[in-house]
C-alpha cells in the first residue's frame, strides 16, 4: 500500500462488529469486571479506580532525547545525550533495582539485609491481595502464608495496591478497557495505530524509561482478527525517525505487505501514515513489530501480539494469558514490566489456561512453571495435534511463539519464571522475568481477588 493521506475522512465504526463499549465510571468498571471474566482475559477489569489509570496508560508519552538510547540489562537508566550508543553486552543482573532497601527494617534472627529485601519484593507483589487470601484459601493455608510474609508485622503493603496495579499500564488491562476495535469499511476491518514515544515504568519504584510504543503502550494493543478477514492496518508515525511494521508469522499473497524497508517498501518517515492491507490466512499466536533499525526499535518497545482465531479451533481453554518477553529495554520483562510489577495468571480449580508465549527479545528464555505440567499445543501459530507434548520448562527462542495449556487442578500460589537464573533472582530477591500462577478453589474467588484490587 502507498502512504495514506491523513486528511482522508475516518469512516464510522460498525458497532455490530465492535467489542462492548467501555463502561463509564468506576461503578461501570466494577460491573464490567464481574461480567467479563471470560476465556479471553484471565483478569477482566482489574483496573485502578481513581488515579486516572486509563488516561495514564493511553497518554504516557514523554519527549525522547535527540538520539534514542536504551540499556541492555535490568537497570534501565538512559545514557546522557550525545554519548555513543553501546554495543550489546552481557546483561548485568540487578535485583537491587527492583528491591526495597532493608536498612530501616528489623532483621529477624538468622536473616540478612538481603533476605529482608527479598521478602519485601514479594510483599510489594501481593500487596493488599494478602488479606483477601484468608477467605479464599482458609485459615490454615493463610496462616502459613502469613508466617512467610510476617503479616503480624502489619507492614504497609498490606493496605496498598500490588506493584502491578501501580505502574500505569498493563497489556491485559488495556486490552480490556481500551481494546483495539476495528471500523468496517466495505467489508474490510480497519485498525488504526500510532507509533510514538512512551514513558514506560518497569515497576512502581523505579523511574520511567524512554521507550517506543503503539498507541502509547508497550507491548502495543493486541490486534485480534478471524481467519479469512480482510484487514487494513493503518499506522501513523509520530516518531522522530523512520520505521516500518512487519506482521510476524503472516503468509502474505502480496509480498509488498511484508514490512521490510528497501525490500518491500520505503520506510514510514516521521509524520507519514501508511496502510498494510491483506487477507488473513495464518492463524493462532502471531506478532507485529518494527523491522527498521529493529535491534533498537523492537528492543525499545515496538512490538505487540496479533491473534487470529481459526474457523475451527482445536485448542480449547477457559482463560488466556498473553506473555510477551523482552530483554533489552529495562532488563528482563514480561509484557513490558519486571517483577514485582508483573501481572499474575489467575485461574480457578478445574480451568484450562492458555498461555501464549511470544519472544520479542534477543535471547532464548526457558520458562518454567512450578507445580504444573504445560501441555504444549501449538508452535508459531500452528496446532501440533498429535505432536503436542508435555513439559514444565519450555525454551522460547527469539521470534518464536509457543501456546501451552495448563490445567489448574490444585490451589496455591505457584512461581512461573525464566530459568536462566540471572534473569530472575539475585541476593536481594526476585526481579525480571517472574510472575505467578494463582489458582483459587472456585471461580467466585477470582471475583473476590478482583474485588480486593478494586476496593
Amino acid at each position: 500500500m502507498k502512504p495514506v493521506s491523513e486528511a482522508a475522512p475516518r469512516p464510522a465504526t460498525d458497532q455490530s462488529t465492535s467489542d462492548p463499549a467501555e463502561p463509564a465510571g468506576d461503578s461501570g468498571w466494577r460491573n464490567a469486571v464481574m461480567s467479563e471474566l471470560s476465556r479471553r482475559h484471565f483478569l477482566r477489569g482489574a483496573a485502578l479506580t481513581g488515579g486516572g489509570f486509563l488516561a495514564t496508560t493511553l497518554a504516557a508519552c514523554a519527549p525522547a532525547t535527540p538520539t534514542p538510547r536504551w540499556t541492555y540489562g535490568p537497570i534501565g537508566v538512559p545514557e546522557p545525550a550525545g554519548s555513543p550508543t553501546p554495543a550489546p553486552a552481557t546483561p548485568v543482573p540487578s535485583a537491587a533495582a527492583s528491591a526495597t532497601p532493608a536498612a530501616s527494617a528489623a532483621i529477624p534472627p538468622g536473616f540478612s539485609a538481603s533476605d529482608v529485601d527479598a521478602r519485601q519484593v514479594v510483599r510489594r507483589y501481593l500487596g493488599n491481595l494478602v488479606p483477601a487470601l484468608e477467605g479464599i484459601f482458609g485459615a490454615t493455608t493463610f496462616g502459613k502464608l502469613g508466617e512467610i510474609l510476617a503479616v503480624a508485622d502489619g507492614y504497609p503493603e498490606l493496605s496498598q495496591k500490588p506493584a502491578f496495579m501501580q505502574v500505569g499500564q498493563q497489556l491485559t488491562l488495556t486490552d480490556l478497557l481500551a481494546p483495539l476495535t476495528p471500523e468496517i469499511v466495505d467489508g474490510v476491518k480497519v485498525y488504526r495505530l500510532t507509533i510514538e514515544e512512551v514513558s514506560l515504568k518497569i515497576d512502581e519504584l523505579r523511574p520511567p524509561v524512554e521507550a517506543l510504543g503503539y498507541n502509547g503502550q508497550v507491548p502495543g494493543p493486541t490486534i485480534r482478527a478471524n481467519e479469512g478477514d480482510r484487514l487494513r492496518v493503518i499506522f501513523t508515525n509520530k516518531l522522530k525517525e523512520a520505521t516500518t511494521v512487519h506482521f510476524h508469522g503472516v503468509e502474505f499473497d502480496d509480498f509488498f505487505q511484508d514490512g521490510v524497508p528497501f525490500v518491500t517498501q520505503l520506510p514510514i518517515v516521521p509524520g507519514e501514515t501508511y496502510a498494510y492491507e491483506f487477507t488473513v490466512k495464518s492463524t493462532g499466536s502471531l506478532m507485529y513489530h518494527s523491522h527498521h533499525n529493529a535491534t533498537d526499535q523492537v528492543g525499545r518497545g515496538l512490538l505487540g501480539a496479533f491473534i487470529v482465531e481459526p474457523k475451527d479451533n482445536p485448542i480449547q481453554y477457559d482463560r488466556e494469558y498473553i506473555w510477551v518477553s523482552n530483554d533489552v529495554l529495562g532488563g528482563f520483562t514480561i509484557n513490558g514490566c519486571g517483577f514485582p510489577a508483573t501481572v499474575p495468571i489467575l485461574a480457578a480449580v478445574g480451568e484450562r489456561v492458555l498461555v501464549r508465549f511470544m519472544n520479542e527479545g534477543v535471547m532464548m528464555h526457558p520458562f518454567h512453571s512450578h507445580g504444573f505440567v504445560m501441555n504444549v499445543v501449538a508452535r508459531d501459530g500452528r496446532p501440533l495435534g498429535s505432536a503436542a507434548f508435555e513439559c514444565d520448562t519450555l525454551g522460547v527462542n527469539p521470534g518464536e511463539r509457543w501456546d501451552a495449556v495448563i490445567t489448574a487442578d490444585r490451589p496455591g500460589v505457584w512461581a512461573f519464571h525464566c530459568h536462566i537464573l540471572p534473569h530472575v533472582e539475585g541476593p536481594s530477591g526476585m526481579f525480571g522475568m517472574v510472575t505467578t500462577l494463582i489458582v483459587v478453589p472456585e471461580k467466585a474467588h477470582v471475583d473476590a481477588i478482583v474485588g480486593a484490587l478494586l476496593a
